[in-house]
């Protein structure tokens, strides 16, 4: 295995390609969902109003939690007393919602201009008595993922701390309190609750909470484990700033990531898994009518959402023949466990390790495509049109980011993604038709 741990390692490779990727304040979009007794406030420019009009627009009939504080020539050019403006905004937000927080969503604009929102945010809180987070998840990150990863790693900070009371919540039979990290649904985050139950493990807490008021106990005698591999800065902040302990362990997507994640928190807590083989066996036999489909045919990810390093390990599972997983960024030391689970699949499963491309340029990458033929592009929005009309199979990598495809159930969620375009063409061919092919 070191011999291939090395081919492994030369498989990397960075591109200086443009991020493709949607702006991180679209995170906005799930959280203020999750996050119930929270509001979300976006200080940007019109241009982040209108992104955030046609990409959340559709919720609007759900009123949603959150509102756009635009920036006029006035802000920008210093004219205007921000802190008044704010203040102004917030008391409104009290008073029409009366949240428990309020989130401050810095864009690219307040970094431009220098905006002291960290600076405004503890005296603001104080006059109005609702704790304010503030968080930059602004378009100069690399993936609109990591939009979550700010507000998390923000929300962090406010988490109480552990302590001898907060102990005497969790059961005599597990002393080390254990919290999970990253945004899921309701539904989703109980599944994965009740897996680790089963194996006799409780889990204390989830960051973030579904209230604000219920933030997790934080501190060194906590351990911490992620469920999506785009929150590395979530991870940092909780091991330096609040001397939590982090389970580096691959992510629950997939029959084979769900239990390679539990296996791993067992081994910490010191925990034999029970029927934890068994289980994953059923859940694949269970997933046999998709296999059929998928089986021998080849996918290549284009790069968009940082879930693709899981996605492409678990379909080289499945059968699949991975060319290439493209990348916005990735975080070798918080994705080790991971890269080290596609390292082993690949090696089960027999087949040649995916070159993985941090930054692609899509410029080459549609020359490889176009050469190497895939028989599915797995890719951002803006790609999909242009690869269709050339005879190429796509499927939006963000339907995966609002997809619920964590735990073992819902390994059948991605695989009905995954086929949705290569079924259609199965109907297509027999009723006659054929698919577009390039001049």
């Amino acid at each position: 295995m070191s011999k291939n741990l090395t081919n492994f390692q030369n498989q990397f490779e960075c591109e200086t390609g443009n991020y493709h990727t949607f702006c991180p304040i679209s995170c906005v979009a799930w959280l203020y969902q999750k996050i119930e007794d929270s509001f979300f406030l976006v200080i940007g420019t019109k241009t982040c109003g209108y992104f955030l009009q046609n990409a959340l627009g559709v919720m609007i009939f759900a009123e949603p939690r959150y509102a756009m504080a635009e920036l006029e020539e006035a802000d920008i050019s210093a004219q205007l007393n921000d802190y008044k403006e704010l203040k102004r905004l917030c008391l409104q937000i009290q008073q029409d919602r009366n949240p428990s927080v309020i989130v401050w969503i810095g864009t690219c604009t307040t970094e431009i201009i220098k905006m002291d929102l960290e600076g405004m945010a503890p005296r603001l809180e104080a006059e109005i008595g609702i704790p304010i987070v503030v968080a930059r998840a602004n378009g100069l990150d690399y993936a609109f993922t990591q939009g979550e990863d700010t507000v998390l790693a923000a929300m962090a900070n406010r988490c109480p701390s552990d302590s001898l009371d907060n102990k005497k919540e969790i059961q005599e039979d597990q002393k080390t309190p254990l919290v999970l990290f990253g945004s899921l649904p309701s539904t989703v985050a109980n599944q994965l609750d009740l897996e680790l139950k089963r194996q006799g493990i409780n889990v204390s807490g989830w960051l973030p909470s579904q209230r604000y008021v219920e933030l997790p106990n934080l501190g060194q005698d906590v351990y911490v484990c992620g469920v999506n591999p785009f929150l590395s800065r979530t991870a940092m902040t909780l091991m330096r700033r609040r001397r939590c302990k982090l389970i580096g362990a691959p992510f629950p997507i997939g029959p084979d990531g769900t239990r390679a994640w539990i296996e791993k928190i067992c081994s910490v807590f010191n925990i034999i898994p029970d029927g934890l083989k068994e289980r994953e066996i059923k859940i694949w036999q269970g997933l046999e009518d998709y296999l059929q489909i998928v089986r021998g045919k080849s996918v290549f990810f284009m790069g968009d959402n940082i879930l693709e390093i899981s996605l492409a390990r678990f379909l080289i599972r499945c059968g699949m023949v991975v060319y290439e997983i493209g990348i916005p960024y990735m975080d070798k030391r918080f994705q080790a466990a991971e890269l080290s689970l596609l390292e082993q699949t690949c090696f089960e499963m027999n087949v040649p390790i995916p070159k993985i491309v941090e930054k692609p340029d899509n410029y080459y990458q549609i020359q490889r495509i176009r050469e190497l033929q895939p028989d599915l592009v797995i890719t951002g929005m803006a790609h999909c049109n242009p690869l269709e009309a050339r005879g190429i199979n796509t499927k939006w990598s963000v339907e995966f980011t609002f997809a619920q495809i964590h735990g073992f159930i819902n390994a059948r969620e991605i695989l009905e993604l995954v086929t949705r375009p290569l079924r259609r063409n199965m109907n297509l061919k027999a009723l006659g038709w054929t698919t577009l092919v390039e001049n």
